[in-house]
């Protein structure tokens, strides 16, 4: 099935996207190839196929969530360039 250069057109427009004539014939026929080559998997049968989420096996990778000793105040701050007392000095966010 090949898509109409309207097709196109309407779904560029979706898209927010502003094509050329040249750019509408070229589109027109690389997503006709595209829809095509759907139909055809559309085509295959896969009723002896599990349904699946992911075809790799899914671990959690993550370290355990296990509280450790925390910095102290001076630690933090060690590392800035713009400190008072022990807390971060910033550019202000909101006029006052």
């Amino acid at each position: 099935m090949e898509l109409s250069h309207d097709e196109v057109r309407r779904i560029a427009e979706l898209a927010k996207l502003d094509l050329t004539s040249d750019e509408v014939a070229l589109y027109a026929g690389q997503l006709s190839n595209i829809l095509d080559y759907f139909r055809r998997l559309q085509e295959i049968d896969t009723s002896h196929i599990e349904p699946t989420a992911s075809v790799l096996p899914l671990r959690n990778v993550m370290r355990p969530d296990v509280a450790g000793t925390p910095l102290t105040p001076a630690e933090v701050t060690a590392n800035t360039t713009d400190k008072l007392g022990d807390q971060f000095v910033v550019s202000a966010v909101l006029d006052e």
